[in-house]
């Protein structure tokens, strides 16, 4: 004889399971929010606007960018893992707020592993060691021969403490044995425009906003962070060509909260990555010095791991502390 509440169980477990079916079918039926943890003009809000743009022609609904910055991107990516799992409310995912901020702040109020999932890499993006046209320093070398004449004089400007700007800076002065004085801004645009005026000495600053300013000769480049020359400057030298074993990257994904419907991370994983491999987006995303990149979400899901296991030792190694 079967159990009555088994056989409850059972249907409502059926139930429940074609809902799910159903409501990835049908999904999305309303706008979607794309939450960026960065202020506006940056890279995170351009690959949110153009990508949630072009998914849209073909999902049906607007995708409706909020910008909630604060805290060095912890603010936005908490409400992100705190909405709804139900494919309504997406987060833009730079690695600073999910693979470096949990080896920096020891008491985030969300779990990255626990309360986010990946949906897709979207791209990656390289940054430049800038500095003034009017500094002396003209290659690497003489940045570090300044900076160690003089230790704590220089400056360098990053968007915020843990930001990927301050966390290369931590790094190149582990490496370089040298100490530069951070100053911490709310974002990178208000940093370039010090570094611009020249009262601010140096900043790792990334390509699409520092390549207008270097090529009107308004800025220095003095190296590049990714491991090979870039083709917009290709003169300029990868900081490792100086300073072996430096390594500092960007890449960004889209997230959702954790628990959001598999079928709905697959269509949206699905519709992400059609929208990255066209060449008009491509050419879009290149134009502001942002690489088009794709994943699946599991990929995406072991990025975020291997990173935060990676930052975690160079942060340690270097006894980086946030201001």
């Amino acid at each position: 004889m079967k159990h009555p509440y088994r056989a409850a169980f059972a249907a409502a477990l059926i139930g429940c399971c074609a809902a799910t079916a159903v409501s990835a079918q049908d999904y999305p039926s309303k706008p979607i929010r794309i939450i960026v943890p960065l202020p506006p003009g940056g890279s995170n809000d351009v690959l949110a606007r153009v990508l949630g743009e072009e998914m849209s022609k073909t999902l049906g609904q607007p995708f409706v960018v909020e910008n909630k910055p604060g805290a060095a991107g912890n603010i936005g990516t908490d409400q992100v893992a705190k909405a709804r799992p139900d494919g309504y409310t997406l987060g833009i995912a730079p690695n600073q707020t999910v693979a470096v901020n949990p080896a920096l702040y020891p008491k985030l109020p969300f779990d990255v592993q626990k309360d986010l999932m990946g949906i897709g890499l979207m791209a990656t993006l390289p940054m430049t060691l800038v500095v003034p046209s009017s500094s002396k320093a003209g290659s690497i070398d003489e940045l570090v021969a300044m900076a160690k004449a003089q230790p704590g004089k220089l400056t360098y400007a990053s968007a915020g403490s843990g930001s990927p700007q301050h966390m290369s800076a931590e790094i190149f002065q582990s490496l370089t044995s040298t100490q530069m004085t951070h100053v911490p801004y709310k974002g990178s645009n208000p940093a370039l425009v010090d570094v611009l005026a020249g009262t601010v000495d140096v900043m790792f600053c990334p390509i699409n906003s520092a390549l207008p300013y270097i090529q009107n000769g308004r800025l220095k480049a003095l190296g590049v962070t990714g491991a090979q020359r870039l083709q917009t400057l290709p003169e300029v030298p990868t900081i490792a060509e100086k300073v072996p074993n430096f390594a500092s990257d960007i890449w960004i994904g889209l997230i959702a909260p954790a628990g959001t419907p598999p079928e709905i991370v697959q269509k949206l994983n699905t519709e992400l990555n059609r929208a990255l491999k066209m060449p008009a987006v491509q050419a879009k995303l290149a134009e502001q010095g942002i690489q088009a990149a794709t994943s699946t979400p599991a990929e995406l899901d072991r990025m975020m791991r291997d990173d935060r296991k990676r930052w975690a030792e160079v942060i340690k190694r270097a006894n980086i502390r946030v201001d």
